[in-house]
């Protein structure tokens, strides 16, 4: 297993030599596997390795034994490694996170699932950025893909679906990904390697659960060799999306900016092949979306429709306040005006706060060295006797720790915060300086040391009903 796993990571590059990886570790069998073999490989790929937990406090103390064992376990078997030419390798460090999902979930309107996944990845993000870490790996196996496969094909998709899990997608490499659930569990039965077991996994009750328990040991008992066969063509089919994209990419790249959004020649997308041209719209969308480019083939049609028409005029209401309209010649796809930001308002402290779209807790605590996030973070109490929530201005400028100092805008640009959020995120002004700003953290000089005393400050989206900027 530790040669298929190093020869897939060879072959797509996933960790050049002198990369730094942050290792999702969730306890289950898959994260413990993959963080034991990292563990193994490491002297041999040339890189540096951490580890990270996220709590989500989904399931009361087994999530909380879930956190202690992983801290265990990485203490106990993740050690310093001495080499034969005499160099030793520090031990793994660990970063522990929680968050109240449920409670996120909530205020969201979102799924419990998506939640989880949204509020893990932003921690392992904010992980990664602090330690300097250029990747993050995630526990995916060969039958994760598979599962994710037919469940695409049971509900519809189109062929970026039938391509599954990549074996990387920015900074996130899936190492496991060409190894077998039942390798993995060979593996943690040769090293004697303990694990937990997430008692929702033996639930039918969810779909995942029951493709993997009942359809799966199916198809590989009917058709042996099904979980390889499947990645193959997997890989085989986001090789020809690649390509597909590739032209949508050229044909996007004539786009200009007009106000609020862009604009394309109609003809250019209209004249090209359908896969082309719906798949042009979706990137598009998604340089106006902060890069998501999650849209319905029915608004894609409707866009291309209104593309291939002969109205100079017409136009078509997209979500998320989005706009395609024809301008004669030209397809113009803009961001509809929003809310005007609310206006300022001291933060109590102690205390909450509900401002335009976001709700701010501020609690006391002492601080404990925990990760800095965007949306969850501490201040130190000695330096931000108060605080005011106010849209950015003209000027603002914010160092987060470990990292150059920039304006406000620049630090939005970067971390990709879609336009028109940017005005209506909040600031927190103490004194005339910036000492936070919604979605990029702390500054630097209101970070408090270990053992200080600090304000523990959350944001969350207000309900929408809530969303008026009065307390």
């Amino acid at each position: 297993m530790l040669e298929s796993m190093e020869q897939l990571i060879r072959r797509l590059n996933l960790i050049p030599p002198g990369s730094a990886v942050l290792c999702a570790v969730s306890g289950g069998a898959d994260s413990v596997c993959l963080l034991h073999a990292l563990y193994r490989l490491r002297p041999r790929l040339g890189f540096s390795l951490a580890a990270a937990h996220y709590d989500h406090q989904l399931r009361g103390e087994e999530s909380r034994r879930d956190a202690a064992f992983v801290e265990q376990f990485v203490a106990l078997c993740c050690g310093a490694q001495r080499l034969p030419d005499g160099r030793v390798l520090p031990p793994v460090p660990l970063f522990l996170g929680s968050g109240d999902v449920a409670g996120q979930a909530r205020a969201r309107g979102t799924g419990l699932e998506e939640t989880a996944r949204d509020t893990r990845y932003a921690f392992l993000r904010q992980v990664a950025r602090e330690a300097w870490d250029d990747r993050i790996a995630s526990a995916h196996t060969a039958d994760d893909n598979a599962e994710t496969l037919l469940l695409h094909l049971a509900r519809g998709t189109g062929l970026r679906g039938l391509g599954g899990i990549p074996p990387a997608r920015g900074a996130l490499i899936r190492p496991l990904l060409s190894t077998s659930r039942q390798e993995v569990e060979d593996y943690l039965a040769y090293y004697a390697l303990p694990h937990m077991e997430d008692s929702s996994n033996a639930s039918d009750d969810f779909a995942r659960n029951r493709v993997r328990h009942q359809v799966i040991p199916v198809l590989e008992e009917l058709f042996p060799g099904f979980l390889a066969r499947a990645g193959e063509s997997m890989s085989l089919l986001r090789a020809d999306e690649d390509c597909l994209t590739g032209l949508a990419r050229a044909l996007a790249d004539q786009a200009s900016p007009v106000e609020g959004g862009l604009s394309l020649e109609a003809a250019a997308l209209a004249g090209a092949p359908a896969p082309v041209a719906a798949r042009t719209v979706r990137l598009l969308l998604g340089e106006l979306w902060g890069g998501d480019q999650n849209c319905a083939r029915v608004h894609l049609e409707s866009v291309l429709d209104l593309c291939r028409g002969e109205d100079p005029s017409a136009r078509v209401d997209l979500p998320r306040g989005t706009l395609a309209r024809r301008c004669y010649g030209r397809l113009e796809l803009v961001r509809e005006p929003g809310a005007a930001p609310p206006d300022p308002a001291p933060l109590p402290l102690p205390g909450e706060l509900t401002w335009g779209r976001w709700h701010v807790v501020c609690a006391p605590a002492v601080y404990g060295g925990q990760p800095q996030g965007p949306w969850d973070f501490w201040l130190d109490r000695a330096s931000a006797p108060s605080l005011t929530l106010r849209p950015r201005q003209t000027g603002d400028r914010l160092a987060l720790a470990g990292r150059p100092e920039k304006s406000l805008k620049k630090w939005m640009i970067q971390e990709k915060v879609p336009r028109h959020l940017r005005g209506l995120l909040p600031v927190f002004a103490c004194g005339g300086q910036i000492a936070a700003a919604g979605g990029l953290g702390p500054d630097r000089a209101f970070c408090p040391k270990r053992g200080a005393g600090a304000w523990h400050i959350t944001l969350s989206p207000a309900p929408q009903a809530e969303q008026t900027g009065k307390e």
